[in-house]
């Protein structure tokens, strides 16, 4: 998952034509840990279809309060600039839990395609 550290570099990657998953999350965050070591089968299972990127909400914190990033980790779909969907709770994210949420992110960016 590449790391992005710029507003700019956020912004170029989700205004693709394709759909781009962004990840907040913090270095002090447990939970954000606990989702480290399946992430990257979750990115391999969705090659091809999604492009996920990392922020570290505090590197950008008027970013994330711009797009209301409260709890982390969260997820955010975005394709064309334009937010999908999101995920985001106060309880710790399971793989199948994400997973789920980038299966329902590629349906909807699917279907905006199809109109």
């Amino acid at each position: 998952m590449e790391k992005l550290t710029t507003e700019e570099a956020f912004r170029a990657a989700v205004a693709s034509d394709g759909l781009t998953i962004a990840v907040f999350k913090t270095t002090w965050c447990g939970d954000c840990h606990f989702i480290n070591p399946f992430m990257p089968d979750v990115e391999s299972k969705y090659e091809g279809q999604v492009t996920f990127i990392e922020l570290d909400r505090d590197d950008l914190p008027d970013l994330c309060s711009e797009l209301h990033i409260l709890g982390i980790p969260s997820f955010i779909a975005f394709r064309q600039g334009q937010e999908l969907v999101r995920f985001v709770s106060k309880l710790r994210k399971t793989r199948e839990e994400i997973e789920e949420f980038v299966d329902r992110a590629i349906a909807v960016s699917g279907a905006l395609e199809s109109k």
